[in-house]
């Protein structure tokens, strides 16, 4: 599809060759991962993403999501757009090109705010695609869509550091690859209220911190990766694994997920083709009252909905993007703002129509969509709540009526 954002030749040659990685090696395999994960324990590495990635590596499809050319391959947030959209087809893809969340945003944690020790040790490792990584921020017990509600307390203590506190929906601390944790905790509860918070590296066999239990969502476990609530009792760690220093939480949390919400969009606009794409091939085989679904009036209407919502979410995303890359994350907050409310709700109402068009099929396990719905679902509370996001975008219009979109202005 031609857009008014041109996309490098880089990227397309790049959209081309993940796109015939994802047909060759993906797509066929999904069956092949859901068997060998349900053989035996569910919380060990799946062979078959291991035998990808090696795949995705020699192809150089590899840490795609990475600014920095050093690490990954140097696109920016628009040149990155479509080939995570390509990658959100599949719900096992992101792992396999070693670009999902929270890995992502995690490695570009240590990458701005990491010491040559924290690189060394943990980004090194992540990069290769050797270990998993988490990230704890969300409690159970505050509304965690704030994060200056968050009451885990970091505690100096000599040249350590003492944690105590509950976290849940830590994605990814049941993945036995999973070696390192960021921590967001409150450093100083007097400080001034963005500056309480601070960030901290936290090993997963530090003693004291203790996987609770397994979170599933909407009753899928996502195992071998998973959510988990975790508790932290006086859990110590050397003061040099702070990041960037006492009170910046926040400021590091703010710049962790900007990219982070965007890339979900991305992903959820490749979801919602795929569905789109499940919708169609159903509508035209499936037989009723005589005639295909595709020759009833509100399926083909269901059809052309889904067709110009899935366009108008991705130009949104697109130009989200392109705001990032030329006026940075903090100028272009209401533009993040506004796709992140309208990706995941676009994505739902797309899946929502495949799932009817398949009917009673569509809410088994056989055809996926019921996975993708749910798995969308969450992505209306994951890295801020569409109320949130809409005050956001509210606040910034209501102080200037005329706030116009940033290569606009």
């Amino acid at each position: 599809m031609t857009t008014i954002f041109e996309h490098s030749e880089r990227t397309r040659e790049l959209a081309q060759r993940l796109g015939a990685f994802m047909d060759e090696h993906v797509f066929p395999n999904e069956p092949v991962f859901a068997s060998q994960r349900d053989q035996g324990d569910r919380w060990q590495p799946v062979p078959i993403i291991e035998e990808l990635k090696d795949k995705a590596k020699a192809a150089g499809l590899w840490n795609l999501f990475l600014p920095d050319s050093e690490h990954g391959a140097g696109l920016n947030n628009l040149e990155y757009a479509p080939l995570c959209e390509i990658m959100g087809r599949s719900l096992i893809a992101s792992e396999i090109f070693n670009c999902s969340a929270p890995d992502t945003g995690n490695m570009e944690v240590l990458v701005r705010y990491g010491t040559p020790e924290h690189k060394a040790r943990w980004l090194e490792p992540l990069l290769r695609g050797e270990i998993r990584s988490c990230f704890a921020m969300t409690e159970p017990a505050v509304a965690s869509s704030d994060a200056t509600n968050i009451e885990s307390r970091i505690v100096r203590d000599g040249d350590s550091y003492v944690l105590n506190g509950r976290k849940w929906w830590t994605s990814g601390a049941m993945d036995p690859r999973t070696k390192i944790c960021i921590f967001m905790g409150k450093t100083d509860p007097d400080a001034a209220r963005h500056l309480q918070q601070s960030m901290i590296l936290v090993p997963m066999d530090t003693p004291g911190l203790t996987i609770k239990r397994a979170l599933p969502v909407f009753g899928y476990d996502d195992a071998p990766h998973g959510h988990a609530e975790v508790i932290f009792d006086n859990v110590r760690v050397p003061a040099s694994y702070l990041l960037l220093g006492e009170g910046r939480g926040f400021e590091i949390a703010q710049g962790r997920l900007g990219p982070g919400r965007i890339h979900h969009c991305m992903r959820l606009i490749g979801c919602a083709e795929r569905a789109l794409d499940m919708m169609i091939r159903r509508a035209k085989r499936r037989v009723a009252f005589g005639r295909t679904l595709a020759q009833m009036g509100t399926v083909r209407r269901d059809i052309a909905d889904c067709r110009m919502e899935i366009d108008q979410a991705r130009l949104l995303t697109l130009a989200a993007a392109h705001a990032m890359d030329t006026v940075g994350n903090k100028v272009a907050r209401k533009e993040i703002a506004m796709i992140k409310v309208v990706a995941p709700n676009m994505a739902l109402r797309v899946i929502d129509r495949a799932i009817q068009v398949h009917g009673g099929a569509g809410v088994s396990d056989d055809f996926g969509l019921a996975y993708m719905w749910a798995m969308s679902r969450t992505l209306r509370l994951a890295d801020g709540p569409d109320e949130v996001h809409r005050m956001v975008v509210a606040r910034r219009l209501i102080k200037d009526p005329k706030n116009n979109p940033p290569w606009a202005r």
